[in-house]
């Protein structure tokens, strides 16, 4: 029994009984006929109506998912600034000033003696308990690649090494030994010369990150825009159309689809425009507020070690050209920076509920800087007890002084996080409901495209 070649009875090719040749393959002669096909139902006028219906549809189709999915994205990155970004951008914050508060706390309690009050020994293991916590927070919401974790990493590391020297120190002074004073002042070194920056980057990293996340959820639409401008042309085009060819002034699904696109693009462009306007409010108000009046608040925590490192040490650390104490002149800067964040925050508060604990802030290093100035004075004259009372004391002291500056500020900040999360919540909020009410309009629309098309169609039937 003889078999035939290989695919040979069932070839795709047909002979030519004029050439002799092979013929085509029979799947592109299907194509060939739909073309034919395509091209003579193009010739009569339901024809064109049908393809141009189709056409409308997916536009308006098309349209509703590019405005779904561009919208989404925004609608996201709108949602990190208020759920995500500002509040880990808060939490290092946080982490930097509670560092920064501990570090002083520790060195008015040494000031205090041999037996430090309970009310400052609880402050501090408040802000050691508070900052761990915030790590661990922070750690768990950041990649472990980010620049974010590789400097929680070095916190986390540093900070039982600086809570070890600070118990030294507390324990050689309450066996009276001068050994305390230097464990303080290595502990100090600890904080400052690599803890502070630490957390000062990592506070960095996650301002940037919301910023970034800001930046995105204001960036314009502009592929949803362009396709909204091309679907209401074209549904402009088809009425023209219809009207010249049948002399109708409205086709009710015509007319729907073009009133669906309308109100896709209306909302898109003013919810949108919306958004952008608070979410610039929120950073420019609030965030820009909230950077000035944290930085304040940490140079006020500095200002204040530096002041009680200045009677720990007693002139034994000198700036590097030995003519001056290297606390007191650390504090002089401080205090400096102080001001000036205080005035750039009066300039930045944009109502009363800002500006006024700013100015009772400001008020509060005035009197500060005068008191320092008279313990300053006193302690020159040798009066070490009488200067340590000034700096340390129950009243009119400048511990009293940075506790109004600190109050101050905390209320502050407190009023500017409430503008931010109001003004970040409501550009979500102009966001929200978009994206769903796009893709069901435009879905609404297609249909409508599709049932003005028919109608017209009906006519020829």
């Amino acid at each position: 029994m003889t078999h035939p070649p290989s695919g040979g009875s069932q070839t795709s090719r047909t002979p030519d009984p004029a050439s002799g040749h092979v013929g085509v393959p029979a799947q592109r002669t299907t194509w060939t006929t739909q073309a034919r096909r395509l091209r003579a139902v193009a010739t009569t006028e339901p024809g064109r109506l049908q393809i141009i219906g189709a056409v409308l549809a997916l536009l308006v189709v098309a349209f509703g998912a590019v405005t779904t999915l561009e919208i989404s994205q925004r609608a996201s990155s709108a949602d990190d600034v208020v759920s995500r970004s500002q509040p880990l951008s808060a939490d290092a914050a946080d982490i930097y000033r509670f560092l920064a508060d501990a570090d002083t706390t520790a060195a008015s309690g040494f000031l205090a003696g041999a037996q430090e009050p309970e009310a400052v020994q609880e402050q501090y293991r408040k802000d050691i308990e508070e900052a761990a916590r915030l790590l661990v927070k922070a750690s768990g919401s950041t990649d472990s690649a980010s620049a974010s974790s590789r400097e929680i990493a070095t916190l986390n590391k540093l900070l039982p090494v600086y809570t070890g020297l600070i118990e030294r120190a507390r324990a050689n002074n309450r066996q009276g030994l001068p050994l305390g004073g230097a464990y303080l002042r290595y502990a100090n070194q600890k904080m400052t010369g690599e803890m502070l920056p630490a957390a000062e980057r990592l506070y960095a990293a996650e301002t940037g990150r919301l910023e970034s996340d800001s930046a995105d959820a204001r960036q314009w639409p502009l592929w949803s825009v362009g396709a909204g401008i091309v679907v209401l042309g074209a549904l402009g085009w088809m009425q023209r159309r219809t009207y010249r060819r049948t002399n109708r002034v409205l086709n009710p699904g015509l007319l729907a689809a073009t009133a669906a696109a309308s109100v896709v693009v209306l909302w898109l462009a003013v919810g949108h425009t919306v958004a952008r306007a608070e979410l610039r409010s929120a950073m420019v108000h609030g965030q820009e507020s909230l950077d000035v009046l944290g930085d304040a608040r940490i140079n006020s925590l500095k200002a204040r070690a530096n002041e009680n490192l200045t009677l720990v040490a007693r002139g034994a650390v000198l700036t590097p050209d030995g003519s001056a104490d290297q606390y007191e002149a650390d504090y002089s800067s401080g205090m400096a920076a102080l001001k000036a964040q205080l005035k750039k925050a009066g300039r930045l508060a944009d109502d009363a509920g800002g500006s006024a604990p700013v100015a009772e802030a400001a008020d509060g290093v005035s009197q500060w800087q005068v008191r320092h100035r008279e313990a300053r004075a006193t302690d020159d004259r040798g009066d070490y007890d009488g200067a340590l009372e000034q700096i340390i004391g129950t009243e009119e002291s400048t511990g009293q002084s940075f506790q109004q500056v600190d109050a101050a500020l905390e209320k502050a900040l407190a009023h500017e996080q409430g503008e931010f999360t109001s003004a970040a919540k409501d550009g979500r909020g102009a966001l929200r409901g978009l994206p769903t009410g796009a893709a069901a309009l435009a879905v609404l629309g297609a249909v409508a495209v599709i049932v003005g098309v028919n109608r017209r169609l009906s006519e020829y039937r």
